[in-house]
């Protein structure tokens, strides 16, 4: 069984949807553009791309990200069926505990990347791309047809990040539960604040490198989303000094910075998660010659022999003009290509610029190289990530 819950979901042609917390978007400046189907804001008044982004690196940032796709799933077989659609092992998983996985096609390729949590033995809550939305609908429907037993429920609410270094500081100002035991992919319902009558789900996580949360509060009714407004306008108005609401360019670059993949750039169905530089997402418990998740007879030969794929994922620093999506990547003298960018911006952080993309096997960290920008080649070099140190709460 497979559902939608929510009217928000739905609009006809080209009409955007308008996220729970729109109205304090427009509120605070937001300067709004079309992004993956919803109206969501890049900018705010009075930011520019860098000093948002330098923000939340020393302070503490509010996105908006209402319209990634929230699941619940459980049943008897839910564990069978979430390791056939993903290489993860959820008994090495605690209760309430989170990790990074991804959907895979037959062929080992992802179809999308997911963050799933634990909830009980056969409960399970799951975060995906809005971007994907309707594919991922689709791919675990049809999944879903080889499982008796397993309810599959997709549904809409505030989904709010709150991430920088004072993150902690400020959400403990909103419960009375100490946070200090909530270390990094871990989760918990708690009743936040005065303002919000519903529980919500707290999880230590993001996608900014920095400390940060992750919460699902309530929005389908309208007193529900009123709530999520004003905890969200509280946020802001009462700590003006420590918070501000990010919109999605710093978004980026911070992941960027963070060396996270972003799919549909450097993930998409063509790639396994051994050529994307994600080995760590098969455990050794999965990486029998009996195991079971889609495609793991690719993925298992790719792990065990490396000629088998052409190009790996990596982090490249240049100077100068950003390289962007496609961009060629030439040996250093510039006659050889040999891999391509899949993102890149300027990094506020460290300096110059940082990119991800795909490069042929056997070129080293550390190894020249030149980028092909505006129709000149750059300097470049391929870079160790994450680029700048993450700083997760680990307790």
């Amino acid at each position: 069984m497979s559902r939608i819950v929510g009217r928000r979901l739905y609009s006809s042609g080209s009409q955007l949807i308008k996220t729970p917390l729109y109205d304090c978007h427009v509120e605070f400046g937001g300067k709004m553009v079309p992004y993956a189907g919803f109206e969501m804001p890049v900018l705010y008044k009075d930011q520019t791309h860098t000093e948002s982004h330098n923000w939340v690196r020393n302070n503490v940032g509010l996105f908006d990200v209402s319209h990634m796709l929230q699941h619940r799933l459980s049943g008897q077989n839910v564990a069978d069926f979430l390791q056939k659609v993903t290489p993860i092992n959820l008994s090495e998983l605690e209760v309430n505990s989170s990790s990074l996985s991804v959907f895979l096609n037959e062929q080992g390729g992802v179809i999308d990347d997911c963050i799933i949590t634990k909830h009980g033995e056969n409960e399970y809550y799951m975060v995906s791309n809005a971007g994907c939305r309707e594919k991922d609908i689709a791919f675990l429907k049809k999944e879903l047809q080889n499982f008796s037993g397993v309810n599959h429920d997709t549904f809409e609410g505030t989904l709010l990040a709150i991430q920088g270094p004072k993150a902690a500081e400020i959400l403990q100002k909103f419960t009375n539960e100490s946070l200090k035991d909530l270390t990094f992919g871990k989760s918990r319902f708690s009743q936040l604040s005065s303002i919000i009558n519903s529980q919500v789900h707290i999880a230590r996580c993001g996608y900014t490198g920095e400390d940060g949360f992750e919460l699902s509060i309530p929005s389908s009714t309208a007193q529900e989303t009123k709530e999520s407004q004003e905890f969200f306008r509280t946020l802001i108005n009462e700590y003006p000094d420590i918070v501000k609401p990010i919109g999605l360019a710093a978004r980026d670059s911070l992941r960027l910075e963070a060396g996270m993949c972003l799919y549909g750039h450097e993930l998409d169905e063509s790639k396994t998660p051994i050529e994307a530089t994600l080995a760590w997402l098969i455990p050794k418990s999965r990486r029998q010659d009996d195991a079971t998740f889609n495609g793991a007879s690719n993925i298992l030969a790719q792990i065990k022999d490396r000629s088998l794929f052409t190009h790996k994922r990596v982090g490249i620093r240049t100077k100068g003009p950003s390289p962007r999506d496609d961009c060629k990547v030439y040996t250093a003298d510039g006659k050889d290509e040999v891999g391509y960018i899949t993102s890149g911006a300027p990094s506020p952080t460290s300096g110059g610029n940082v990119a991800q993309g795909y490069i042929k096997n056997g070129l080293k960290i550390g190894t020249e190289v030149k980028v092909e920008i505006r129709g000149k080649l750059r300097d470049g070099v391929i870079s160790k990530m994450p680029f700048v140190p993450s700083n997760y709460y680990r307790g």
